[in-house]
C-alpha cells in the first residue's frame, strides 16, 4: 500500500525542491461538487498527484476541493488530464496559472480533509454548495451593469470595497464571510424579484454565496466567473470596457501592463500572478 503522507523533514524536502533543474508552474483551482467520501477521495487524489510530483496544499470537504499547488512545467498537461479523468465534476476545470512566480512556494504535498473548503457558519444540512448561480463572463458583466433590474453585491471585506467596486454595488457590512451570508439574504429581501449578481476577488466566496442565495429562495442569481481578477483579465483580452470605482492601482505584468485595477494590495498581488488556461 502506498504511503499517503510525507515522512521526510521539511528541511530535506525544501533542499530537494531547490535543487530541481526543471522549473515548476504554480497553479490554483477550486470546485464545488459533492464528495461522498472525502477521506477516500483525498487518498486516491494524493496517489495521483504524487505520481506527477505535485507539491502544495489541497483541501477537500463534502462540498468540494480547493487547491494551491506547483507541478513540474512539463507535467501541466498531465495534471489537466489527471483531473479530467479523476471525477466528471473536474473535467475542463479552470486552472489559474501564476505568471510572476518562481514555482518555489511549495516543497511538499499536503492534503487535508476539512468540514468546509470555505468557512461559512452554515448549519443547514440541506444546503447544497454545488447548486450555484449562473456564471457571468466579462462582456456579460458589462451588459448586466446596464440592466436596471440587476443588483450587484460585493462579497469582499470593507477595505476591498473601499479600494474599488462596481458602481452602485452594495457592500455587505461584516467582518467575516460567515457573517456576510445571512446579512446578504436579509438585505436583499426587498430585491427578491431583481437579478442578483455577486462578486468577490477570486470567485470562491461569491460562488458559494450565490448558492446560499438560491437556497434562500432567490430565483435569479449570477456570480462573476473567477471574480474580479478573471473579469479584469478577460475584459482586457477582449477589449471590453472595464468598470470599477475607487482608487486605481496599475498592474505591470505580461497580461496587464498599464491596465488600471482598482483592488487592494492583496487582490493586486493575486491579480499579478493569476491567469486561467483555456479549457480543453
Amino acid at each position: 500500500m502506498p504511503v499517503l503522507h510525507n515522512r521526510i523533514s521539511n528541511e530535506t524536502l525544501k533542499a530537494q525542491m531547490l535543487a530541481e533543474v526543471e522549473p515548476r508552474t504554480t497553479i490554483s483551482f477550486y470546485k464545488y461538487f459533492t464528495i461522498v467520501d472525502p477521506k477516500a477521495t483525498r487518498d486516491a487524489l494524493y496517489v495521483a498527484l504524487s505520481a506527477l510530483n505535485v507539491f502544495g496544499r489541497v483541501y477537500l470537504a463534502r462540498e468540494g476541493i480547493n487547491a494551491q499547488i506547483s507541478v513540474p512545467a512539463s507535467r501541466v498537461d498531465a495534471l489537466r488530464e489527471c483531473l479530467n479523468g479523476f471525477d466528471p465534476a473536474l473535467k475542463n476545470l479552470r486552472l489559474n496559472i501564476a505568471l510572476d512566480d518562481d514555482g518555489k512556494s511549495f516543497w511538499v504535498l499536503r492534503m487535508k480533509v476539512r468540514e468546509r473548503i470555505v468557512a461559512d457558519g452554515i448549519e443547514d444540512p440541506t444546503f447544497d454548495a454545488s447548486d450555484v448561480g449562473e456564471y457571468l463572463k466579462a462582456a456579460e458583466v458589462n451588459a448586466m451593469l446596464d440592466d436596471p433590474d440587476a443588483v450587484f453585491i460585493d462579497m469582499r471585506n470593507h477595505y476591498e470595497y473601499e479600494v474599488g467596486h462596481f458602481d452602485q454595488a452594495l457592500e455587505i457590512p461584516a467582518d467575516t464571510f460567515r457573517e456576510q451570508l445571512p446579512k446578504a439574504v436579509e438585505m436583499m429581501q426587498e430585491h427578491k424579484d431583481k437579478k442578483i449578481v455577486m462578486y468577490c476577488t477570486g470567485g470562491i466566496r461569491c460562488e458559494k454565496a450565490s448558492a446560499w442565495m438560491k437556497h434562500n429562495g432567490f430565483k435569479q442569481v449570477w456570480h462573476i466567473e473567477g471574480g474580479i481578477i478573471e473579469y479584469a483579465r478577460r475584459a482586457r483580452e477582449q477589449g471590453s470596457r472595464y468598470v470599477l470605482s475607487g482608487k486605481t492601482l496599475f498592474l505591470t505584468n505580461a497580461w496587464a501592463n498599464a491596465f488600471p485595477m482598482k483592488l487592494s494590495p492583496t487582490a493586486t498581488s493575486a491579480a499579478r500572478c493569476a491567469i486561467a488556461t483555456p479549457t480543453a
